[in-house]
Parts: structure tokens; sequence; C-alpha cells
């Protein structure tokens, strides 16, 4: 009886911690008022806006064996061909599954083409026989060169999903729009329709401008981008109905509307429904590592790449021996989930350089690639979830605009060297780059600085809420917000709790 009434003490004692537990203040401010909030609404991202489970037998689409198409496994021969004419037959039939049996298969070799195999219909999906051994593998036995050897990371993906077709531009808007807001006023409809996809954007040197970005800071005469272009703004929403010259949008927008700085919208063209999953994609990169030695090193075996593409996924694959594993373009509401990086450390993880709602979740990188999982470009709305790498690396922060990006129970190392970006595209991000109970692992940078006067490393006022880890001192000064130093803070997950907040209860995918 002694030993059981103690159990029920202890039961007792958790459970009225657990309870007794804080809700991060900056999240109570938020759910009262999510349009005045500092913190961004992450809830949107991923496929379907996060609300719906991804389930490819659902689709009801035909499947295309590669060994229907002349593909042998294991037998030291070129598949690209037979992969090419299994892509041909699904883009016919308006969509299906191309499949891929156990066994290693090679996508690239000596005596093949140089060029991506493109996969360009919507509804289609690469679907493997499982990422571990004994599973797909897509090997690259030789890599794809660039056509001009000096541009070190020019070297095309070896797959490419998206469409090839460009944006078609429609006109501009007319009235000013806050974050959160999802009506914008246009001076023209064209030909859209409830259900299209929308490109903003915007470029200007205005002052107000930057200053939504940067705040107190100076621009830099070296950052050749913004001295000469200014801000660089550019995402993608869909239109949920139209009325008149009223659009009124699936999306909330994420960034707030002058309609004095020359606002412009197009309609976006796209593939949707497109994914990948349980497959190992192999290189042969085995190299020891110099950043910005060669073109190999760079980018030779870059696997994959995502361009205009919606609602789309990748699920459980591995990336192994490669330069860069994956890279998303620009698009919008893609996940890419369940996914880890091993092998001989490359150059790049898994980017998101210019999506919108970009959901990148349960990612391990065991690699430790120069740049680990992260953003670039024009980003817009990112959620790293449950992402971790080695102390030896860092979360990439490519330069060149990214902004609104959330670092969601991440674990890593924490560095002032591995964001990457050149000179004219600093800073490294713009506004609104929020931690959420990231885990420091490395030792180094015991005071951290987001401002330092090194020329490469500029992230201003980043939002800081309960990091924890390896002890860390900030400069309060450059940070927007700081909450709950060296503990963690509840709820453990911001990217959890918006959606829970925004659709009453957690979607079962998530759970």
């Amino acid at each position: 009886m002694r030993k059981i009434s103690i159990v029920y003490v202890l039961l007792l004692v958790f459970a009225g911690n657990l309870f007794a537990q804080k809700e991060a203040k900056i999240f109570t401010d938020y759910k009262a008022n999510p349009k005045e909030s500092i913190l961004p609404d992450f809830s949107y991202a991923g496929y379907r806006n996060g609300e719906k489970e991804i389930n490819y037998k659902s689709s009801g689409l035909p499947i295309y064996d590669i060994t229907d198409f002349g593909a042998i496994a294991n037998d030291d021969k070129s598949d690209k061909e037979a992969i090419k004419k299994a892509i041909a037959a699904a883009s016919k039939t308006n969509g299906g599954i191309v499949y891929f049996p156990k066994g290693t298969f090679i996508a690239q070799d000596v005596d093949d083409d140089l060029n991506s195999i493109w996969i360009s219909n919507s509804n289609i999906i690469f679907k493997g026989s499982g990422s571990g051994a004994g599973g797909t593998a897509l090997f690259m036995k030789e890599p794809l060169k660039p056509s001009d050897t000096t541009k070190m990371w020019a070297t095309p993906p070896l797959f490419i999903f998206g469409s090839k077709s460009g944006e078609k531009q429609i006109g501009k808007i007319t009235d000013d729009a806050a974050v959160g807001d999802f009506n914008i006023k246009v001076d023209q409809i064209g030909d859209l329709v409830g259900g299209d996809w929308l490109l903003l954007s915007m470029r200007s040197k205005d002052a107000d401008a930057l200053r939504l970005d940067l705040g107190t800071y100076e621009v830099n005469a070296e950052w050749k981008s913004l001295v000469n272009d200014g801000v660089d703004l550019s995402f993608c929403l869909q239109i949920n109905k139209i009325e008149s010259n009223m659009i009124t949008l699936s999306q909330p927008l994420p960034y707030p509307v002058n309609s004095k700085l020359n606002w412009a919208f197009a309609k976006y063209n796209k593939i949707e429904e497109v994914g990948i999953e349980d497959i190992a994609f192999v290189g042969n990169y085995q190299n020891s590592f110099v950043h910005h030695r060669s073109w190999l090193d760079d980018s030779g075996y870059t696997l994959v790449n995502f361009r205009r593409i919606v609602n789309s996924w990748m699920t459980n694959c591995r990336f192994t021996n490669v330069s860069i594993g994956a890279v998303i373009n620009n698009g919008a509401n893609i996940s890419i989930l369940n996914c880890e990086i091993t092998g001989n450390a490359g150059h790049g993880a898994i980017t998101n350089a210019g999506g919108t709602n970009v959901l990148l979740g349960n990612i391990s990188d065991k690699a430790s690639m120069w740049h680990s999982v992260g953003v670039s470009k024009t980003a817009m709305n990112t959620v790293l979830y449950k992402v971790d790498y080695p102390a030896t690396t860092c979360f990439e922060s490519h330069a060149s605009q990214p902004r609104n990006t959330l670092l969601d129970n991440v674990t890593g190392g924490l560095m002032m060297n591995r964001g990457g970006g050149s000179l004219g595209n600093m800073p490294n991000h713009m506004r609104n780059l929020v931690f959420w109970n990231y885990k420091k692992t490395n030792t180094d940078y015991p005071e951290f600085d987001f401002w330092p006067n090194q020329r490469f490393w500029k992230i201003p006022f980043p939002i800081m809420v309960g990091f924890h880890g390896t002890p860390t001192k900030f400069i309060g000064s450059q940070l927007k917000y700081e909450e709950s130093n060296g503990k963690k803070v509840f709820p453990e997950s911001l990217y959890e709790a918006q959606l829970k907040n925004r659709l009453g209860k957690l979607p079962s995918w998530i759970k």
C-alpha cells in the first residue's frame, strides 16, 4: 500500500506541475489579437494549409512501374531513359504514380545526356519502396556539369518538379492592406477566377519599406541589392473568391501592402499535387568538402528542385553523398517531412529559396552539411519544425531577403559563419526570424551577436522565445523580443499551437 500511495502522490505532483505550467506571454498576446501580435501567423505553412493529410492512395491514379519501361535494378546500367519514359506515360494520362521497386537504379551515368529530368505535369507522384536499407535508391553516379564552371552554384539539378511556364502579369493593387488581411483591391481582374494562384510582388527603395525590415539599422553601401533596388517581395497566395475588383484570398497577407509602392500581381502558372515518397536519392560526392572550391563541391550533385508547384510534398526520403539535397525555388504550400541527409558532408541540405508557406518538418541532417536546413532568397513564411543537425553546423539563412522564418523545436549549432549569401545580397535575413524552443548544442559563441562588425552575418531584430541548451547571452538591443532564455516555454511548438488556435483542434496528420 505504501508503494502505491507514493506513486499516486508523485503522479499528482507531476499533473499539478503540468497544469500549472504558464503559457508564454507572447503567445497569450497572440491569441488575444493575432493581427496585432509581433508573431507572424505560421499556421498556413505546408500542404493544403496544414489542414489535410497527405495521402496519395486516395488519388486513384494509375501506376507506372519503371521496370515496365526497361529499368533493371542493381545491374550497373543507366535507367535514366526508362525513368523518363515512365514520367511521359504518366503525363499523358493527366497524372500517375511513377513506381520504383526495391533496388538501386542509376539515374545519371557517364554516357547519359546532361539534361535534368523534368516532371512538369500535375498529379505525378514518385513512389519508392522505402528510403532505408533494402528500399529504393536513385543513384546519381555522375554529376551534371554547369555550362559555366566558374559559376560554382549553377549545376543543374537531376530532378526538376515544376511548371515550365512563367507567371502572367495582370495588374496593380490599388488599396493598402495589413498583415493578416484576406482582401486586396486591384485595378483589374483579367481572366482570374476563384482557385487561381497569385504571385504578389514589390520592389522599392522607399525609406519606410526599408525601415520595416531593418528598423534602426542603416543600409551598408556594400549591400548592392538593397542599395540599387531596395526591398524585394515576392510571395504566392490562392484566390478564394472575386467580387468586382476585390479579391479574397485563401491565406492571409504575410506582409503589409502599401499601395503607393507599386505592388503588382500576376496569375501564377503552376502544377499541383506532386509528390515524392519513400526514396533514397544517392549522389556520388566523395570529396572532403571545401566551401566555394569548385562547382563539384558547391553543386555538382544536386538532386531535387521544386519550382512553380503548389500543394505538393516530399516525405520519408533520404539524401546521401550529395552536394545539395533539395531546393524549393518558388511555389506555395509545400511540405517536406520525415527526411534525412546522410553520408559525406556537402554544401546544402534542404532549402526554401523562394517558396511561400513551406513546412520543413522532422528533418535530420546527419551529414553536417555546410549550410543545413534553412531559407534563402524571397522565402516567405517558412517553418523548420522539429529539425535537427549536429553542433558542427547551423541553419541556413542565405540572404537575398527571406522573411518570416520559424525555427520551431530546432536542435543544433548556432553560428555566425554558416548562414551564407554574398555581400551584395546582405543581410542574411530580413524581418521576423523567430526562434521558438531552439536547443543550441555547440559550445562556442557564448555571447551571440546578430549584428557583429564582421561583414557576412547580419540579422535584424529576431524574436527569441524559450532558447535553451548551451547557455548563451544575447544583446537585448538587437532583439525584437526575448522571453525565457535558458528554459523551454509552453506551448512546446508554436506551429502546432497556431494551427490548433486557427482550426480549433490539431489535424489528425500532425498527431
